[in-house]
């Protein structure tokens, strides 16, 4: 699957966020190993630190499916005005379930997205660096 594919994943889920108080949808969409792709989107709680972002969502998901990694991410902020990355909570979480070298997509439209990988989001991970 082409990265164009797999972000247009997670845009087509944005809709369905739950943000009521943000209006700012969220959609992402994991590539799994064995090809198969998991999506999730935002959940918003008037308590904010309740709130669940899409990628979180997306990954656990995957892990209640069995899987323990994937190979790509895809994020679509379609109500930004550019690219929005993952925020640190995620980074975190995703550095536990993938390899540094891991791609990450994100972005407002395919056309302005962001092509990076795990290790450029959260540098200085310990995780990985203890397992050296």
């Amino acid at each position: 699957m082409d990265y164009k594919e797999l972000y247009e994943k997670a845009l087509s889920v944005a809709k369905n966020a739950y943000a009521p108080y943000s209006n700012f949808h969220v959609g992402a969409a994991l590539l799994l190993p064995d090809g198969t792709v998991q999506t999730g989107i935002n959940i918003e709680n008037r308590s904010f630190g309740a709130t669940n972002c899409a990628e979180r969502t997306a990954l656990f998901s995957a892990i209640e499916k069995g899987y323990k990694t994937f190979t790509a991410l895809a994020v679509a902020t379609p109500d930004a005005d550019y690219p929005v990355a993952p925020c640190g909570i995620c980074r975190q979480v995703l550095t536990e379930f993938a390899p540094g070298d891991t791609p990450v997509i994100f972005g407002n439209t395919y056309e302005s997205r962001v092509e990076t990988t795990l290790a450029e989001l959260y540098t200085f991970d310990s995780l990985h660096e203890l397992a050296k």
